[in-house]
């Protein structure tokens, strides 16, 4: 595997690659790499001539500093399991590389961006679209992978590609999790061992939901969503929302055959966590 921490060395590498006719995978990670990772990298690997993996915690996308400061970051781990997984290019940059001068990009991304995530993290996709951007433009893939766990971030990018007529195509990933239903997190390696033992109990309130829907109307299922969370009192429900899987705008039926999930974003101790199931 080869590692690269300048811009200008891995653009150079992977120039020469695609000149040659290879098709390159490519995976953007923030690190404290996980089996949900090593999942898309499995999949780029098998249908690409390379597998290109970046390992950079960007600042932009915390609208919290403390999240940002506390953020797991172990390189050597990441390297390790990179290997073993077959990665050929691994890019490393620091801050500075990334970002030697400070950045004016702005993105409008609408009402994706009007709603969970975006209403709850301001400015933290205008953070995602410039260190998306950048790094497509430095490594030119041919597909980009992208988990669906962080959907709403997934219809992001989706819309960057097509408003910055990117020549990339984003290919969505299934959740991973583990045994007992906690969607794979670099942030679950902050909870202690009594909140990792009671997280699965996020994933089992959505199959609930999943499982209850037929009988109720949406906003009847949000309120019991609520009051489930509220009988947890190591839990903070930050929101639950049912949404339309391609604006992700709240729906108010059922009946409007549009695909729907349910969203949730959840404090357990200072661990912020998010997850989602496919209710249509």
């Amino acid at each position: 595997m080869l590692t690269f921490s300048k811009i200008k060395d891995t653009q150079s590498f992977l120039e020469n690659e695609r000149k040659h006719g290879r098709s390159i995978g490519f995976v953007p990670t923030m690190g404290a790499l996980h089996d949900g990772h090593l999942e898309l990298m499995r999949r780029a690997k098998n249908e690409n001539d390379l597998l290109v993996v970046s390992v950079f915690v960007n600042p932009l996308q915390f609208n919290n500093a403390e999240d940002l400061k506390k953020y797991p970051r172990d390189l050597k781990k990441d390297e390790a399991l990179l290997q073993a997984v077959g990665c050929d290019l691994l890019f490393a940059p620091q801050t500075q590389e990334m970002y030697p001068k400070e950045e004016t990009k702005n993105y409008d991304f609408g009402e994706l961006e009007s709603v969970m995530e975006g209403a709850h993290r301001p400015g933290h996709f205008k953070g995602v679209a410039i260190v998306v951007n950048k790094l497509f433009d430095i490594t030119g893939p041919q597909r980009a992978y992208f988990g669906e766990k962080d959907f709403q971030q997934l219809a992001i990018i989706k819309k960057l590609v097509g408003m910055e007529s990117l020549p990339v195509e984003i290919v969505p990933c299934p959740i991973v999790r583990e045994t007992d239903g906690l969607a794979m997190s670099s942030r679950n390696a902050r909870l202690t061992p009594e909140e990792r033992e009671l997280a699965p109990f996020i994933f089992e309130t959505l199959q609930w939901a999943k499982n209850n829907k037929g009988g109720m109307t949406t906003s009847l299922l949000k309120q019991k969503v609520n009051e489930l969370f509220e009988t947890r009192p190591h839990f903070q429900l930050e929101y639950f929302e049912i949404a339309d899987d391609k604006n992700l705008q709240p729906v108010t039926s059922w009946e409007n055959g549009r695909g729907i999930l349910g969203f949730v974003a959840v404090h357990l101790g200072k661990v912020r966590l998010i997850d989602n199931i496919r209710f249509i």
